[in-house]
């Protein structure tokens, strides 16, 4: 265990350090609070004094969150790989138990597949190495490629290497693909992710990148970008493939072949598309492109209008399937009255409803609906962009009502309106997105 200088000016391992461990084992779980001022040490033990008695036998998972300061301009070759070494060290000091291990930066042959390596002894006299990939500016289909094999050793022995891929800074994407293949990963703000399989893990998480991370290759929030994502994520297109120009088609209203461009250069380096042999791409990771969507999507640009109607039931139901032909398209069912249809989870007395500003008189005149500032019935938005209204769920033939929006349009505004939202958009994800991507084998 290490702790703090008493010093409060003084950082360790010149860090400014504030850490919260916790280190759970069968036989000892405790609790560690350390900062710069002192330590607060707070354990529960049933037979072990100390992190020292800890061996390589037990299964240690440490969650560390620091305040870092570190200055480093930008860095690359020799430089980011010295940084990145550095830092790797003062992640493996929280390991406690993990004695004699070191970080070997000497020159090793490129055929070997990555920058330099750590050493572990573990109990039993079996070491594990740790084979770092470093990369100033990572790109997500660098993961896959850079680990091909295990790559032999003296002797005709094998090791199972843990390969660590490492960089100023990993985007959240980055990292869930990191995860995903398999690797363990690491920033130079301590941000981390350190799996050695039956013998720890250590993840550190929410430090600040230490210098600015690039800006994306395209703003996912924006109108524009929100037109192109619907196209792909719709489950009508589900595995459909595709060439800029089909899917300038499909973004509506009109996206320019530059933005398209722009859009679809990002999600590939995201790894949310990949390109087909024979030209034009597809999308290949749907669930995770649908996740980045939601965090980047501005429900709080829509503006809401309260109504009062007394119609009720099927008075409701069919005055409101006359703004189809009224509008044009430019009215639906939304948020939780568009799960009703798709996805039934969450009941509520309130129709939840898109419609486009110029058609707002029309709405009121078939909903015999007024303004009101308490008491709505009736939930309106006027859509920043007419794009919400993409490919719409028209429901059975023969079912006299209004459209629904898409089903990953009513999953956003579900996830963002608030209330019971988010369990009813887990449910239309579960019952209905999932369920078309799979059948597409997309999942």
């Amino acid at each position: 265990m290490f702790l703090p200088s008493s010093n409060p000016n003084e950082s360790v391992f010149g860090w400014n350090y504030f850490a919260k461990q916790t280190i759970t084992t069968p036989a000892l779980v405790s609790w560690i609070n350390v900062t710069n001022k002192g330590a607060h040490k707070f354990m529960r033990s049933t037979g072990e004094k100390g992190l020292d008695h800890v061996h390589g036998n037990s299964y240690v998972h440490g969650v560390v969150k620091t305040a870092i300061s570190m200055n480093t301009g930008e860095l690359r070759g020799a430089a980011l790989e010295k940084a990145l070494a550095q830092r790797l060290r003062e992640l493996l000091v929280n390991v406690a138990w993990l004695k004699d291990w070191k970080v070997a930066s000497e020159p090793l042959p490129d055929a070997r597949g990555y920058d330099f390596r750590a050493i572990l002894p573990l109990s039993g006299g079996k070491p594990v190495e740790l084979w770092v990939v470093c990369k100033a500016n990572p790109r997500s289909y660098q993961i896959p490629l850079i680990r091909t094999k295990d790559d032999p050793v003296p002797h005709g022995k094998r090791l199972n290497p843990v390969w660590v891929f490492a960089a100023p800074h990993l985007s959240p994407r980055m990292t869930q693909l990191c995860q995903a293949h398999g690797w363990s990963w690491f920033d130079l703000a301590g941000n981390c992710h350190l799996s050695v399989p039956d013998a720890f893990q250590l993840e550190r998480t929410g430090q600040q990148p230490i210098r600015r991370p690039p800006k994306p290759g395209a703003n996912l929030s924006t109108p524009e970008a929100a037109r192109v994502l619907r196209a792909l994520l719709a489950t009508d297109n589900a595995g459909r493939e595709w060439t800029q120009r089909d899917l300038q088609l499909h973004a509506q209203p009109h996206v320019s072949i530059g933005l398209i461009n722009k859009v679809v250069r990002h999600l590939h380096d995201e790894a949310f598309v990949e390109d087909l042999s024979a030209g034009g791409f597809k999308m290949r990771a749907p669930l995770e492109l649908l996740t980045a969507w939601r965090e980047a999507y501005r429900f709080d640009r829509h503006q809401r209008r309260s109504y009062f109607t007394l119609l009720q039931g099927r008075r409701l139901t069919e005055a409101l399937a006359k703004l189809d032909s009224t509008t044009g398209g430019h009215a639906a069912y939304a948020s939780f009255s568009a799960a009703d249809f798709q996805a039934p989870h969450v009941r509520q007395p309130k129709t939840w409803l898109y419609v486009g500003s110029e058609w707002e008189d029309s709405f009121r005149e078939v909903a015999e609906a007024k303004l009101v500032d308490s008491g709505e019935n009736l939930v309106v938005f006027l859509p920043e962009d007419n794009g919400v209204f993409y490919l719409q769920d028209g429901g059975t033939i023969g079912e006299p009502r209004l459209s629904c929006t898409n089903p990953v349009q009513t999953y956003v505004d579900l996830f963002h309106c608030g209330g019971r939202g988010q369990e009813a958009a887990e449910a239309l994800l579960a019952q209905n997105l999932k369920r078309a991507w799979k059948t597409r084998g997309l999942l």
